[in-house]
């Protein structure tokens, strides 16, 4: 099982700052699209075990997904070097975001 989506989340700025390949991906543990994209998004990032995941909870007032303008759950922003490469919104399957990363030159 995936973890959770977390409440506690970092500065944009700290985002930002993160070397190599990250993957913000935005949702809710209640979010029943969320929910159906979750084992997609696990199996992407299993074939890049060296891409940071970081699953922060969005929603009105959430800063971090406002400063991404994040509309739609789940969305996984692909970031290199604190800058957006790629984004997914609700991936159909794994494939979507393992195109992305590998867009991002995740290893």
């Amino acid at each position: 099982m995936s973890k959770p989506y977390e409440t506690a989340q970092p500065e944009r700025s700290a985002v930002d700052a993160m070397p190599g390949v990250v993957a913000v991906d935005f949702g809710t543990n209640w979010c029943g699209y969320c929910k159906a994209a979750e084992h997609d998004i696990d199996e992407a990032l299993k074939a890049f075990p060296a891409v940071k995941h970081l699953k922060a909870e969005d929603g009105p007032g959430r800063p971090l997904g406002r400063s991404f303008r994040v509309k739609l759950w789940p969305t996984v922003i692909v970031m290199k070097d604190g800058q957006e490469v790629a984004r997914v919104v609700r991936p159909a399957d794994a494939k979507e975001l393992k195109d992305a990363l590998a867009q991002a030159g995740a290893a």
